[in-house]
């Protein structure tokens, strides 16, 4: 199956929401090249990317999933 290269980029707004998708990001550990995680404290958010090589509708799915959660904002960016 062809794979793309994607640039996940998330905003956590809601801390509760955190656990939840750090579980959600570990079932797709197998697609995840790398991860950076800066809390930005004076706007009490945490800005997270994450680099994917995988399947398009896989990281359409994952951003499903990351998109629904409450207080939690995700973008997408793929190579070409």
């Amino acid at each position: 199956m062809d794979t793309r290269v994607a640039v996940m980029s998330i905003i956590v707004e809601n801390i509760n929401s955190i656990e939840t998708l750090n579980n959600t990001l570990h079932e797709y550990r197998n697609y995840i090249i790398g991860r950076m995680g800066l809390p930005y404290h004076q706007k009490n958010i945490n800005i997270i990317s994450i680099a994917l090589d995988a399947p398009q509708d896989v990281i359409s799915a994952l951003s499903g999933r990351v998109g629904n959660l409450d207080g939690v904002s995700v973008t997408i960016a793929f190579s070409k």
